[in-house]
């Protein structure tokens, strides 16, 4: 088959419809999917992007020819189709989905038993060779197809994170930016005391208000308005598959997933005393400090939820943080979900007494560049120029190169589908971090 081979990512598969992607490859990766995992049983859950109906169909009818017993689970979040696989002991699972990428694209996140990710190096690599060279093996008898509601159980699942009898009623205003959100939070707050305010609920792939990508400041310009104008407790924003979860305080001033990741880490140390936790080198120092005060163990990873997984196992880790906004949980088979992570947090908040402004400040006392994209050319020789430019620094390379001067630290990744260098710089004031940024910037455009 024709395949436009740079649609398979290091996590998932994303590409233009229908031009990258289309019915025809769809079955033929649910073919080969179910002949990769050896797998029996099989879910396949859809976000509401217009063509994931027909996406979502081809994929269940290439596992059928595999073998495999469907339970199509339908309109789902991604947190809820790993929850399902986990849940109900399935071989695999699949949504179709492209996240919070425009209107114009599709994808999809796969998972093995126990909601584990498919390696890009063994899995997704087998997936892609037996689709590009036509190598499948169809099953002597078609695979079953059944459909499932998994939404209340997901939910349920969601709550026994915590004391329901503790949340106090909050006023919240909720973006789902017409994603996924729309379906999964309103079932939510029916078994909350909480006011919910809803904004863009209603299920559009077109995106008609703002694209679906809360970690950028205009699309959640909204959001902050409506905070304000409610005067609302907090905001909440979830990604186009629901997975990710960013909060926003009372005075409208957006959350990093670094400190959403301290504030559910404070919480989840107070129910598992000295347990380890994992978060990524972009995060802020706050986390580790948070971590330590409240007597877990941080354990520092590279970007990307293969590697916090996988170490999350290792250390038997009660949580992981990434600054991207993904939150894994232990209990919830080593997967992410940004529904966890906000009911962790509003059940942190109703036990503070205080706002979530003041909440976040008495964690954070650090100033923080956010990320800043450079083109460059020769990505090795500019690491190198950095790594000299600071022969007084402590320094590592665990991802890019992480350069701390004691008073500002930094790092400095290269990006895996563009020439690009990624840096996040934080330091101990303002008239620091403006200054290091400055200086650290002419060494790497220079």
């Amino acid at each position: 088959m024709k395949l436009d081979e740079s649609i398979f990512k290091a996590y998932d598969i994303r590409g233009i419809y229908p031009n990258q992607i289309n019915s025809q490859l769809y079955k033929a990766i649910g073919t080969a999917i179910g002949n990769v995992l050896g797998a029996k049983t099989g879910v396949v859950g859809r976000d509401m992007r217009n063509s994931s109906p027909e996406l979502a169909g081809s994929l269940i009818d290439g596992l059928r020819e595999a073998g495999v017993a469907v339970t199509d689970i339908g309109l789902v979040s991604t947190d809820s189709m790993y929850f399902a696989v986990g849940k109900y002991n399935f071989d695999c699972g699949a949504i179709v989905t492209a996240s919070h990428n425009p209107p114009e694209y599709n994808g999809l996140k796969t998972c093995k038993t126990n909601a584990e990710p498919l390696s890009s190096e063994k899995e997704l690599a087998a997936i892609k060779d037996l689709v590009k060279n036509d190598q499948f093996k169809a099953a002597k008898k078609t695979g079953s197809l059944a459909r499932k509601d998994i939404i209340e159980d997901f939910i349920d699942h969601t709550l026994s994170f915590i004391d329901i009898s503790a949340l106090k009623p909050f006023k919240i205003v909720v973006d789902a930016g017409n994603g996924m959100g729309g379906i999964i939070v309103p079932r939510l707050f029916k078994k909350l005391p909480c006011r919910l305010i809803p904004m863009y609920f209603e299920l559009d792939g077109n995106f008609p208000n703002h694209p679906a990508n809360p970690i950028e400041p205009e699309n959640i310009a909204d959001l902050r308005r409506r905070i304000i104008e409610e005067k609302a407790d907090f905001g909440v924003a979830f990604d186009g598959d629901a997975d990710r979860m960013f909060l926003i305080d009372e005075n409208a001033k957006p959350l990093g997933g670094d400190m959403v990741t301290a504030l559910v880490a404070r919480s989840m140390l107070v129910k598992n005393p000295g347990a380890k936790i994992i978060y990524n080198l972009i995060c802020s120092k706050a986390v580790a400090e948070t971590i330590t005060r409240a007597g877990g163990t941080p354990i520092r990873t590279r970007v990307g939820h293969a590697f916090i997984k996988s170490l999350m196992k290792e250390h038997n880790a009660v949580f992981g943080g990434e600054h991207s906004g993904h939150f894994y949980f232990r209990d919830n088979w080593y997967a992410d979900s940004g529904l966890i992570a906000f009911i962790i947090c509003l059940e942190l908040l109703s036990q503070s007494d205080t706002r979530l402004s003041e909440l976040v400040a008495s964690l954070d006392t650090f100033y923080r560049s956010g990320e800043i994209n450079s083109r460059v050319e020769n990505i090795p020789a500019k690491l190198d120029e950095l790594i000299d430019a600071f022969p007084q620094a402590q320094i590592d390379r665990l991802d890019g190169v992480t350069i701390d001067s004691g008073d500002y630290w930094f790092n400095v990744r290269p990006s895996n589908t563009e020439p690009l260098l990624r840096l996040n710089l934080e330091a101990n004031s303002k008239t620091l971090l403006e200054q290091a940024t400055k200086n650290v910037l002419g060494i790497i455009r220079g």
